[in-house]
């Protein structure tokens, strides 16, 4: 019985650390994000203010963007694309729902990654030939975190996408 208790204190610790340094991440990027102004911002400025990015990826017309992943204990994750000129196109938090709804069966992996970020966390399922990607976000600044989960097949291809209310903080993963 005292193990069972403190099994449930330090989940609901451990819920209450990773949902305060989430909220104090969010903090520190909405401070970071006022600081730089589109078309003004250089790439340097960009990288001053946020770090390394996680990857860098091709932009059309020349430009690049830079992805800010804020998984696993974050809900957003930056997308911000340089063009050509060296200067801040785009800032964009990319864990929206509207881009969730874009995610569409039969996509590449590597296209659902352009989009989302890097997920916060993959589990392969070897015996059903598929692996699971997750996002946590919050929808609309809710206290609610939601996982949305994107499956894929052996060939990286999406099967099907579902998305659960997070109420365990542990990614939502309950297949």
């Amino acid at each position: 019985m005292a193990s069972s208790l403190l099994k449930r204190i330090c989940s609901r610790l451990g819920l209450a650390t990773v949902l305060g340094a989430a909220l104090l991440l969010s903090a520190c990027d909405q401070q970071r994000i006022d600081e730089l102004e589109e078309g003004v911002a250089t790439e340097t400025d960009v990288r001053t203010k946020f770090g390394e990015p996680e990857k860098i990826w091709d932009a059309p017309g020349g430009g690049r963007t830079l992805e800010y992943n804020r998984q696993p204990a974050g809900t957003q994750n930056y997308m911000i694309t340089i063009g050509p000129d060296g200067k801040m196109s785009a800032l964009r938090q990319v864990l929206t729902p509207e881009n969730f709804a874009k995610v569409q069966p039969g996509m590449m992996m590597e296209d659902v990654r352009k989009m989302l970020g890097k997920p916060m966390k993959i589990t392969p399922f070897a015996l059903k030939k598929e692996v699971d990607y997750d996002w946590r976000y919050r929808r609309d600044q809710q206290q609610m975190i939601f996982t949305v989960t994107v499956t894929f097949d052996n060939d990286y291809r999406v099967l099907r996408t579902g998305s659960v209310l997070d109420s365990q903080g542990d990614g939502g993963n309950h297949r």
